[in-house]
């Protein structure tokens, strides 16, 4: 029986380009998903056939339900070295390999995002660029202020909070710090300055968060929060987006008292009828953050190796049970 290669999640269509799939293609049936699974139902009809699932990270989930309805299932082949809404301990239980991809995450990525959505949205240059394709010049295009002299709030410090913390210094932003295990001393050796949460919400211009999403950090702004920003301040979210009560970050952003400019969402895709997608006092991006064409090609460089290795019996990168 022939192997079939499942390659999902790949919603910009680049999967393909991004590596040389030819070695893997002579040895097996490879198929590309470009679109988001409708439901779990679907899912499990579309992959129960497949040997190997190629999986992008913080996509299609693999709960323990839709595991359990892929028999021939024998490698799933993962991006990154952790996913939350993964059963990969369930999968190991069930003699299912799993391997990973490796690499050096910089950060740098996210954090250039982070930083073109932070000048997006103080600058209004998507509706200065709606304007120009619309016919206009300057009309209806507000004036944004400077970032100089501004505060910029960074909610976590690790790789990717530092190097956003380089990106305002360099404009002349002032930063500020704080997450639950930050201290004065590593706040200012990460090119920051340590204070309370509340504080830093109420005194920052820029919100932004790089912290990563747990049982301790889901909703960690909510109403009350949010409502400690000041009028006109900006939120940005490239971490995930449980970090945020999206009801509560709806409602300020309906009231006007803040605006937002987000990589990441409750739900991906972000459905078509969502209200984000309405509100003006908003930049929106697609989950590009991580998703650099470099980061592409060793991800899938790597994910060819990992299942070829499979099929020589020797495989490698292999994710070990959590102790």
């Amino acid at each position: 029986m022939t192997m079939r290669v499942a390659v999902l999640d790949d919603w910009q269509r680049i999967a393909e380009g991004s590596a040389d799939w030819s070695p893997l293609k002579a040895r097996a049936e490879v198929v590309f998903f470009h679109e988001a699974f409708a439901s779990e139902d679907e899912a499990a009809a579309k992959l129960a056939d497949f040997d190997v699932l190629m999986t992008m990270r913080e996509r299609t989930a693999f709960p323990s339900s839709l595991v359990a309805r892929l028999p021939r299932l024998k490698l799933f082949a993962m991006t990154g070295q952790r996913g939350s809404t993964l059963d990969l301990a369930g999968m190991m239980k069930r003699g299912i390999t799993v391997s990973f991809t490796s690499g050096s995450d910089t950060g740098n990525g996210t954090a250039e995002l982070a930083l073109g959505l932070m000048m997006a949205a103080a600058r209004n240059i998507v509706q200065g660029d709606a304007a120009i394709r619309a016919g206009r010049f300057q009309e209806g295009v507000a004036a944004g202020p400077e970032l100089a002299g501004k505060t910029l709030g960074l909610i976590g410090l690790g790789r990717i909070g530092q190097n956003m913390a380089r990106f305002g210094k360099a404009i002349g932003m002032e930063i500020l710090a704080w997450s639950p295990n930050l201290t004065e001393a590593r706040a200012a050796e990460g090119g920051a300055t340590f204070c309370a949460k509340d504080e830093l919400l109420a005194r920052a211009d820029v919100v932004s968060l790089h912290i990563v999403l747990s049982d301790r950090t889901r909703g960690l702004l909510g109403a009350r929060e949010l409502g400690l920003m000041k009028s006109g301040a900006i939120l940005i979210n490239t971490s995930r987006g449980p970090l945020v009560d999206e009801a509560a970050l709806i409602a300020a952003l309906q009231a006007g008292g803040i605006i937002a400019a987000l990589d990441v969402y409750d739900r991906e895709p972000l459905p078509s009828d969502h209200p984000l997608r309405r509100l003006p006092n908003t930049v929106l991006t697609p989950h590009l953050g991580y998703g650099t064409s470099q980061t592409f090609a060793e991800f899938y460089r790597q994910g060819i190796e990992n299942v070829l290795a499979f099929l020589d019996g020797a495989p490698i990168r292999l994710l070990k049970p959590a102790q």
